[in-house]
């Protein structure tokens, strides 16, 4: 007789109002191919955990105020305790009240949070993956950044023999095969390959504690801007989608500075923009996720972040 297939399903629940349809857009737009994708409303990806492998697949509840997970093989043994990561991962612990009430009285913001009142701030199912994937993407497009990422998959990463669904048929490479894999014409500049294999072998050996439990934000920060090759606007950008810091603010990032500049034309330089930037504490994440969302919008792409 055929073995019974090890499946498992957990409701999710959210605070509304919950945007899930940008948020399905910015996964989306930078979705590692092989290993996560969003179909037809639904995110999916291949995930393990306790080394217990599976896959997930992530829905919005068509009537509650929840998201439906569905974790498939020997993973679904962890639904309970998976539970609270995904709920991190999908920003469901998030209170809008609050964060609104507090935006809302800036009047650059206002119109932002009317439009779209229920954005998150998109997690990550992996730290280090993220990472790697935002030292990537420095100086590079989204697009751009998500191809090269699916080349070190198909490069480093293992394949998932008789797997259902090719779009998630990958395991993303682990922090020693990504140190020692051969990177040549990987379509990265020599200091980036050499900065991404120097954070991948610093995380092998323990030196750089991205998804270790107990650390705190200073810490990790620390850790991560002492390595070559990885800057302010990395280490905040993870600090944002990783570490869940509300509060994390990637200033230099080109789209931020042309959307303030662009508002106010004397915040040319940094430096003032940094200080208009005070008035948003503790919740600076979410204005960036907005900024960047004003111009997805506007553009009809994934641009940003």
């Amino acid at each position: 007789m055929p073995s019974e297939k090890l499946s498992a399903t957990r409701e999710l629940p959210f605070k509304p109002p919950f945007d899930w349809a940008r948020l399905l857009r910015f996964f989306g737009g930078r979705s590692t191919a092989g290993v996560e994708a969003v179909e037809n409303g639904v995110y999916l990806r291949t995930i393990e955990w306790q080394g217990d492998a599976g896959t997930l697949a992530i829905s919005r509840h068509p009537q509650d105020n929840a998201l439906i997970a569905v974790l498939e093989g020997k993973v679904s043994r962890h639904a309970d305790e998976l539970a609270a990561p995904l709920s991190r991962m999908f920003g469901l612990d998030a209170d809008p009240k609050p964060i609104r009430r507090h935006l809302a009285a800036d009047p650059w913001l206002a119109p932002l949070l009317k439009a779209a009142p229920g954005l998150r701030l998109p997690g990550s199912w992996s730290a280090f993956e993220l990472i790697v994937r935002t030292i990537v993407g420095q100086q590079v497009s989204v697009k751009a950044a998500t191809t090269i990422v699916g080349r070190l998959v198909e490069r480093a990463g293992e394949r998932i023999e008789h797997h259902a669904h090719a779009a998630t048929a990958w395991r993303f490479p682990t922090p020693d095969a990504l140190a020692t894999v051969d990177l040549t014409a990987i379509g990265m500049p020599g200091k980036r390959v050499a900065a991404l294999q120097g954070f991948a072998r610093a995380v092998a050996v323990g030196d750089v504690p991205v998804d270790a439990p107990g650390v705190d934000l200073a810490e990790r920060r620390k850790s991560l801007l002492d390595l070559p090759g990885i800057g302010p606007w990395t280490v905040e950008y993870v600090a944002m989608r990783a570490w869940r810091d509300a509060d994390a603010w990637p200033a230099s990032d080109l789209v931020l500075m042309q959307a303030i500049a662009g508002r106010d034309p004397a915040l040319l330089k940094l430096a003032h923009q940094r200080a208009r930037a005070e008035a948003w504490r503790p919740w600076r994440a979410y204005v960036a996720m907005h900024l960047w969302n004003e111009i997805a919008d506007r553009q009809g792409q994934q641009r940003g972040g």
